[in-house]
């Protein structure tokens, strides 16, 4: 029998990226960098911690299918086989295309129409705690991948501002960047000790 998928394993990784990360943001801010670039720096920061958690999403939500089908064939409304590969179980979430979600109630929709509310992941995740984390963390990403006039005018919704000129400005300063990381970390942990395997 095939191996169980693990988002244990998985969390872990995303830890492991976070770190690397925070050393990473830790070194440019003592390098001397210009503003610019310092700014240009924390943009790369949030779009590759972003990528990180969005590939941990995805592999756990691929791990929960594939530990048991049952929750999948109660949302879909048929009976899938107990044993799934990893690959089917991606399949099934991204066919085609590639792994995305509209913001936090955007990924909560996702993770619900694949598993059952009471799961451990979408538990985790529709926590009050990491409410403003998430919401503020997709919205910064977009901002620094897109810079559109529509990522800019949700960023500023979602931090309460009335101006920012950049997604890296904005998080380079009093620490914003650390406290979202240090938030994912911890949603993350709380994924990892939820999960069963």
């Amino acid at each position: 029998m095939p191996k169980k998928k693990s988002a244990k394993k998985s969390a872990d990784r995303f830890l492991t990226n976070c770190k690397k990360i925070d050393a990473f943001v830790y070194e440019i801010k003592i390098k001397g960098l210009s503003d610019n670039h310092l700014s240009w720096a924390f943009e790369y920061a949030i779009v590759r911690l972003y990528r990180d958690f969005e590939k941990l999403i995805l592999e756990c939500l691929v791990a929960a299918i594939n530990n048991d089908t049952t929750q999948l064939s109660q949302k879909k409304g048929f009976d899938f086989p107990k044993h799934l590969t990893d690959e089917v179980c991606q399949y099934i979430i991204v066919g085609e295309k590639y792994f995305d979600f509209r913001g936090r109630s955007g990924l909560i929709s996702t993770l619900k129409s694949y598993l059952a509310d009471d799961h451990y992941l979408v538990v985790s995740v529709k926590k009050p705690a990491y409410r403003e984390a998430l919401d503020q963390f997709i919205v910064l990403r977009n901002f620094a991948a897109h810079d559109s006039d529509q990522s800019k005018a949700a960023c500023l919704k979602a931090l309460g501002k009335a101006r920012i000129s950049s997604a890296g400005s904005y998080l380079k300063v009093n620490n914003r960047f650390q406290a979202l990381s240090s938030k994912l970390q911890k949603l993350t942990c709380e994924i990892r000790d939820s999960a069963p395997y």
